[in-house]
């Protein structure tokens, strides 16, 4: 199934492109995108479009940090029902859970989590699988992170630091000023560094004698949730740079014992090895499309503690070497993805931002 996104992941890209002198009714149609799909912010569009626009608008307008800008029109708001729960939730944190836990109801192409390890928080932001997902679409993810949470917070806050995957910017765009005064580049996920007790405080807009009424309605608009096989590997993902992921460690984040996890995953046919496997040659195929990360890098990434066992695991599982797998990367080619039926059902670099 082709993964979509709700046309609200949109809002203010028509103004904010006009004001960079390009036209956008051009850049929307080049990708397949009707100018009308924009003005109903519930109808869907398949994410890879989605994705293409940004990246291309980037371009044209020559302004790499197009994402952060348009993340900075954004709020709780524009997350339609999942804001409408996130609000009443009691503390920062519960309400963040919320977003995260419900993202998929505004965007089934991301992934998202939230890690406590002592006195520091990371929320972790992620393409799924099978969904590679640019520059732009995840600045604008993250950007729109990092707005929620000073909505929550109050406008001084900071987080303590932004990761990101992919490259440092040529330019210092004013777009990043959202993200805060530290910002890291080539690191190991996409996300945000902060401190625990900072998700403690109050959330100042809940109203107690609601929240109870907007928790129904969203069980009622996503009744089951990810499934334990999808929870596992998002969790597997987050832990394979550690070289502690093991069943025991993802079923304890689960909040289940080791057998207990064996057990559900066996019910939708699954197995921790297979799905260990599985998620690290998904990542695998991801990095290596990029070239500015070297094998050792890659290998560290997917929990390898050395080139050679990695090496030799992904010519097992992918059937060739990994360098070979790399030297066959061509260009990402920009065809019109064959997926309007769908539209029918709904990355170590550090500066300080001056």
């Amino acid at each position: 199934m082709t993964p979509m996104v709700r046309s609200a992941a949109l809002a203010g890209y028509i103004d904010l492109t006009l004001s960079l002198d390009v036209d956008p009714m051009l850049l929307l149609r080049s990708v397949g995108i009707a100018t009308a799909t924009l003005t109903a912010t519930d109808a869907w569009l398949p994410a890879a479009r989605v994705d293409r626009l940004l990246e291309r608008t980037a371009h044209e307008t020559n302004c790499e940090d197009f994402g952060l800008r348009l993340a900075s029109r954004r709020g709780l708001t524009n997350l339609g029902p999942v804001a409408l729960v996130a609000r009443e939730e009691p503390d920062v944190r519960s309400a963040v859970n919320v977003v995260l836990r419900y993202i998929s109801l505004h965007n089934e192409a991301l992934r998202t989590r939230m890690i406590q390890i002592g006195a520091l928080t990371t929320i972790h932001i992620q393409a799924a699988p099978a969904t590679p997902l640019g520059r732009q679409s995840i600045e604008l993810t993250v950007g729109v992170m990092c707005r929620i949470l000073r909505e929550l917070r109050g406008p001084g806050w900071d987080p303590l630091s932004v990761s990101f995957r992919h490259n440092e910017p040529s330019q210092r765009g004013s777009g990043c000023q959202i993200l805060g005064s530290a910002v890291e580049f080539e690191q190991s996920f996409d996300g945000i560094f902060c401190y625990s007790h900072d998700l403690e405080a109050s959330n100042p807009f809940a109203d107690p004698l609601l929240r109870p009424y907007a928790r129904e309605y969203l069980r009622s608009l996503a009744p089951s949730g990810e499934s334990v096989a999808e929870q596992a590997r998002a969790i597997i993902e987050t832990l394979l740079p550690t070289q502690q992921c093991s069943a025991a460690t993802v079923a304890a984040r689960l909040g289940m014992d080791r057998r207990t996890l064996h057990r559900r995953l066996a019910r939708s046919g699954e197995t921790f090895t297979t799905l260990l496997n599985a998620t690290r040659l998904d990542l695998a195929h991801r990095c290596l499309t990029r070239h500015d990360r070297t094998l050792s890098d890659i290998a560290a990434e997917l929990g390898f503690s050395e080139l050679s066992a990695f090496s030799r695991w992904f010519r097992r599982h992918a059937g060739q070497s990994p360098s070979r797998i790399r030297a066959g990367q061509q260009p990402r080619s920009d065809p019109l993805d064959p997926a309007a039926a769908d539209c029918t059902r709904r990355r170590s670099v550090m500066f300080h931002w001056t």
